[in-house]
């Protein structure tokens, strides 16, 4: 049986992305993977030389690393005061979670999986329905630009919209890019690669806007620009995703539109037999069975051109409907030994009455 195109498509779906994934795990290996033998190495060796430098038992340096790493979130300023509670909120409902500052007391860790339930779909929906106003006036956008130069073709595709709104998402981070490079003192290739990290909503945490210098408290307009770079960006990212489901799920629908009319042709001229069936091409169709339909109506040999016609003379008649064919071979039902006697006795009748004639 011919699988639908459909599944073909999911199929081919799910061997892309494995293979992707593969691809990706291949790559990162051949990249990363003796840079982190070499790093570790180095490091290892930075750790015993501080060891042999000040004559630290190895006990000891666990405890100052432990403290060095907890005390990393406060060295960039107070975190939970209100600037800095805001930007920890965003970072939470925008699936963002960076990790650079997380609750520590119990009640702060219950709200926090409270609030998280409310915001993650609140702002999901706000994003998607942002993402569709703009959608809507990128369209009419389009549409005005394309009367402007009097095009024949007025219409905006959906090939149109992804294509402004890919653009106007790359736009968003090259100058989202340009600005934490400006204020971080990043290098831009790092300020690219942060916008798009924060963006995607994947959040590693190795780099974080408004850490370090007390920044929180002291640039409100820069914690307001990173709040507003990450709002509209993540809307802008929305439509541009929106758009790619929303081509997707098309696909989908011709598809089973299509397979819907093909079926509903094929009913139409469809032919069901019952019994075995042999075709113009000397194959066999299975559990097909003729079943005749009995009418009392004159009968369309030539006898009956001269109206004599046997008492038990029931001919067959065929009627096509979309879902049955009556065909001219007898119901099984019929005993054998019925249908031979009815045959003899007609065969005997047919010949006296020629013998007449």
């Amino acid at each position: 049986m011919e699988m639908k195109r459909q599944n073909v498509r999911t199929l081919s779906l799910v061997v892309c992305t494995f293979t992707y994934l593969l691809i990706g795990a291949a790559v990162f290996d051949a990249l990363e993977s003796e840079y982190e033998v070499e790093n570790r190495r180095k490091l290892k060796n930075e750790t015993q030389a501080i060891i042999d430098k000040f004559n630290i038992t190895p006990e000891h340096f666990e405890k100052i690393r432990y403290n060095v790493i907890k005390s990393r979130p406060y060295q960039a300023g107070t975190q939970w005061k209100f600037p800095g509670a805001l930007y920890f909120s965003l970072v939470v409902v925008a699936l963002i979670g960076y990790g650079h500052s997380t609750p520590k007391t119990v009640w702060g860790k219950l709200f926090c999986m409270t609030y998280a339930l409310v915001g993650i779909p609140l702002c999901m929906i706000m994003f998607q329905n942002v993402g569709e106003r703009l959608n809507t006036f990128v369209t009419y956008l389009l549409k005005q630009i394309k009367k402007c130069f009097r095009m024949k073709n007025t219409e905006v595709s959906q090939t149109d919209l992804i294509f402004i709104t890919t653009n106007l998402s790359t736009v968003i981070i090259t100058a989202g890019a340009l600005m934490f490079s400006h204020f971080e003192g990043w290098r831009y290739i790092n300020s690219l690669y942060y916008c798009f990290i924060t963006l995607t909503t994947i959040g590693f945490g190795d780099y974080v806007a408004l850490q370090k210098n007390n920044m929180l408290q002291e640039k409100p307009h820069y914690v307001a620009l990173s709040v507003i770079f990450i709002l509209f960006g993540l809307a802008v990212i929305s439509a541009s995703m929106n758009l790619l489901v929303l081509r997707f799920l098309t696909l989908n629908a011709e598809d089973e539109r299509r397979d819907e009319l093909q079926a509903a042709a094929a009913a139409q001229n469809a032919v069901h037999l019952e019994g075995d069936v042999i075709t113009g091409n000397s194959t066999v169709v299975g559990n097909a069975q003729e079943q005749p339909e009995f009418q009392e109506v004159v009968s369309v040999c030539s006898c009956s051109c001269y109206k004599w016609r046997s008492p038990r003379d029931k001919i067959y008649n065929s009627t096509v409907n979309s879902n049955h064919v009556s065909s001219f071979v007898p119901n099984s039902s019929f005993a054998k030994e019925d249908t031979n006697s009815e045959t003899d006795s007609f065969l005997v009748w047919q010949r006296s009455k020629r013998a007449s004639l």
